[in-house]
């Protein structure tokens, strides 16, 4: 699947969900949830027509932190999906110090509190449960149990606003990789990935029919660093083959599903740059009109306009959690290689 080069993209702030509860809000009915799917969808169509990608943010601007994942800074556990948007964005708009967040009572755990007056940022929690009259239905039928899908939504705030925590809360979670060290990680995530890889020619893509990814020759790109951001999008396309993840991956230029794998890949390869500290980039404009028209469509009541049998409002969060996954499935590989020659050195 080709792409074009990538080049640096304009943003600006964006706006954090005006919440001011600490506990989960909505009932988990499928109108809340709907609500919910549209509300972040239509907020994200706001940033693409202002010239904004939420993935793609201005790391290295004065104040704002190296680039990294946001995590829960009791757990350690990092956000994914949809949630590493919202955190991105409200950490550029009010330029906190951390990618490190707490709910209200886990902030009075940890021995301080939010400040008064702060507003929190929406995240959101997506599980299913079998009520118990469906497992009893189960067990008379002898049939499978169906679950129940639900969504939550909670409100998280940085440690930046919160007062008393527990000193080192937060910190050393958040910095970027060494700048020595960017190119190496990035050269070992692409070795560890199993992926054919080459180079030359004037064009980067990913070929599913012969599972190999060819990029430029890195002179050729004027920014050099964008050699390795290109690799991790093609990458991120190379996770959809039926060996990995098994996306739909062979479609035409221009379709639904070419800019949904395009924004699967876009997304995929910020959220590797930031687990990997390096900064990452949007593509050109004509991805982001495609982009607009997937999202827009998909807030339509109309399923042949939306172009997918699923409920409206679910394009960007089915991307993100795709984008999510193939990035993990990267970062496995690359630390079960890491794994396995620290065995072999022991």
């Amino acid at each position: 699947m080709r792409v074009h080069h990538s080049r640096s993209a304009k943003t600006g702030p964006r706006r954090s969900a005006p919440t001011g509860g600490a506990t989960p809000s909505g009932d988990g009915s499928a109108t809340d949830r709907v609500d919910l799917y549209a509300e972040v969808t239509a907020r994200i169509i706001g940033e693409l027509e202002a010239g904004r990608v939420p993935w793609a943010q201005p790391w290295g601007r004065d104040g704002v932190p190296a680039p990294g994942m946001p995590r829960n800074a009791l757990t350690a556990r990092c956000y994914s999906g949809i949630n590493v948007l919202a955190l991105w964005g409200a950490v550029i708009e009010h330029g906190f110090a951390s990618q490190a967040w707490l709910t209200f009572k886990q902030a009075i755990a940890a021995g301080g509190t939010v400040r008064k007056g702060e507003r929190g940022t929406t995240v959101v929690y997506a599980d299913s449960f079998v009520p118990d009259g469906e497992k009893a239905r189960a067990v008379d039928t002898g049939k499978a149990a169906k679950a129940v899908p639900f969504l939550k939504r909670f409100t998280v705030f940085n440690v930046a606003q919160c007062e008393g925590l527990r000193p080192g809360l937060g910190d050393g979670h958040d910095l970027a990789l060494a700048e020595r060290e960017i190119v190496p990680v990035a050269e070992a995530v692409i070795a560890a990935s199993g992926v054919g890889f080459q180079v030359g020619g004037d064009e980067a893509f990913y070929m599913p029919s012969r599972d190999i990814v060819q990029v430029p020759p890195q002179p050729a790109f004027h920014d050099q660093i964008n050699f390795y951001r290109t690799v991790l999008h093609e990458l991120t396309h190379a996770t959809g083959h039926p060996s990995r993840l098994d996306r739909k991956l062979v479609t035409a230029f221009g379709t639904k599903d070419y800019a949904r794998e395009e924004l699967v890949a876009e997304m995929g390869s910020a959220f590797l740059c930031a687990a990997l500290g390096i900064v990452p980039t949007v593509r050109h404009a004509d991805y982001i009109a495609s982009w607009l028209d997937v999202l827009r469509a998909d807030l339509s009541e109309d399923a042949a306009v939306r172009g997918t049998g699923a409920p409206r409002g679910r394009a960007i969060f089915r991307a993100a959690s795709a984008a999510s996954k193939a990035a993990d499935w990267l970062l496995a590989r690359h630390a079960e290689a890491q794994a396995d020659r620290l065995a072999v050195a022991a």
